[in-house]
């Protein structure tokens, strides 16, 4: 039995390291979300953009070290990986404003209802940009 669940992490391993460090991102994401939303009078969608990019920048360098397990050799590599994170998150970014927008201003849905509607997708969407752009260098 204990053999069977090590095979299974074993074989899981990215998947769950994704999870685990997708939960934490989104934790940065939701507490700076609901700090910024509550207790200052910044916009919902300021708050949003500013909880978006520490929470990016936090999946960045978790992703790359610990959920790819991401080797560069050249600042080159290491460029192209950011640049590519950033772009495919801010496509997901895009995703995540319209969800908020058309959650708290079109269907005046509780922000933080919203809020953790449009992290599920945007986790989802994330994971298939984050599997291509940290794919294995060797593939190449």
């Amino acid at each position: 039995m204990i053999k069977a669940i090590q095979q299974l992490i074993q074989k899981y391993w990215e998947q769950l390291m994704y999870l685990v460090f997708g939960v934490l991102t989104t934790l940065v994401n939701m507490v700076v979300f609901f700090g910024l939303d509550h207790y200052t009078t910044i916009n919902y969608l300021v708050s949003n953009t500013i909880a978006w990019f520490l929470s990016v920048l936090f999946a960045f360098f978790t992703n790359k070290t610990w959920v790819f397990q991401s080797k560069y050799t050249t600042l080159k590599d290491f460029s192209r990986e950011m640049a590519s994170f950033f772009f495919f998150r801010g496509i997901s970014f895009i995703m995540d404003t319209a969800i908020m927008f058309v959650g708290i201003s079109l269907l005046v849905w509780p922000n933080m209802l919203v809020k953790v509607l449009d992290q599920i997708i945007v986790i989802l969407a994330n994971y298939v940009f984050s599997k291509w752009i940290f794919k294995d260098t060797s593939e190449d």
